[in-house]
């Protein structure tokens, strides 16, 4: 595990993860995530070293530019030491979106990442890739990427699976937090009364294309009071289905 940086160690491994946070996240939280998954699996698991600061200039393309290098970075060093010269890249939150513009081939500001060649699987929780907001939380970067490159654009070279978890509904007649997710999702797909996470959507965390995983009492952070994607006791419940390939189909709001 690379939680301070020190780079993969293990010999051999089959296929490295790579963990990239959400917005205004900072790496050291997903260190626990980074454990689990390691115990699990059985792969090393590494960071993308982005920091809170990171995350506040990504309401213009060059604030993306910025951490698309960070994660370039830490999937060219776990790459190294893959057995297949690919790596998995799990992506939480607006991290997803980041990740689906790193796949492409095509040049941004100067620079092709071509993460289709080294990105064997992408797998995103609670990202908003659905967004009608137009500079909040991501909304301009979820339409910029996905009028380019739509849903699982660049599958099958590149395995996408997208997980949302099914924990809070909107209500504006609810509590307090019902009423305000509400108030969330109606911004965010133009319905406040369906499921979500808390603060993603159902139906905006899954990716058209992918292998879509819905997880019924997930929430989006920890924070939030109840297990996220995160958490020991729900990773295998995301990772096994995937690897599985018995993604569950989405509830019905």
């Amino acid at each position: 595990m690379t939680c301070q940086g020190k780079g993969v160690t293990a010999d051999q491994p089959n296929q490295p993860l790579v963990i990239l946070g959400g917005f205004l996240s900072f790496a050291m939280l997903y260190c626990d995530m980074a454990e689990a998954l390691e115990q699990l699996t059985g792969q090393p698991v590494s960071l993308v070293e982005a920091q809170t600061l990171d995350w506040l200039p990504v309401v213009a393309p060059p604030g993306w530019r910025r951490l698309l290098d960070k994660v370039d970075r830490a999937v060219q060093q776990a790459r190294q030491v893959s057995a297949t010269g690919k790596v998995t890249l799990i992506a939480h939150s607006a991290g997803g979106l980041l990740a689906r513009l790193y796949l492409s081939p095509r040049p941004f500001l100067g620079r092709s990442y071509r993460g289709l060649e080294t990105v064997a699987e992408l797998i995103t929780l609670g990202t908003p890739h659905y967004n009608r907001r137009k500079f909040i939380y991501g909304g301009w970067l979820a339409g910029w990427v996905d009028r380019r490159y739509p849903g699982a654009y660049f599958a099958p070279q590149v395995r996408y699976t997208a997980v949302a978890g099914r924990w809070l509904r909107g209500n504006l007649q609810g509590t307090h937090r019902e009423r305000q997710v509400y108030l969330l999702y109606k911004d965010m797909l133009g319905d406040g009364a369906i499921w979500g996470d808390g603060l993603v959507p159902v139906a905006s965390a899954l990716l058209q294309g992918a292998r879509q995983i819905t997880l019924e009492a997930v929430s989006h952070y920890a924070v939030f009071g109840a297990a996220w994607y995160g958490a020991p006791e729900v990773i295998p419940r995301w990772w096994n289905a995937e690897q599985n390939d018995t993604a569950a189909q989405p509830t019905q709001p």
